[in-house]
């Protein structure tokens, strides 16, 4: 099971940060996310996988002024 901020998200092996953003529905395009304690950005959602276990934060962009 993966904890996405207060969600649980069942495992898969292999499962890419791609590929667990698709299965949450999420249409927002987050730069960034946080899995334990490694950043992760967006270049790389295709070759990271998430590990079983995992706390993911997905971090939106912020802009301000």
């Amino acid at each position: 099971m993966i904890r996405v901020d207060e969600k649980q998200v069942p495992w898969q092996a292999e499962m890419t940060v791609t590929a667990l953003i698709e299965a949450l529905g999420e249409t927002y395009d987050y730069p960034v996310v946080r899995i334990n304690n490694k950043v992760v950005s967006r270049p790389q959602f295709d070759q990271v996988t998430v590990p079983d276990g995992a706390q993911v934060y997905l971090i939106p962009l912020v802009a301000g002024g």
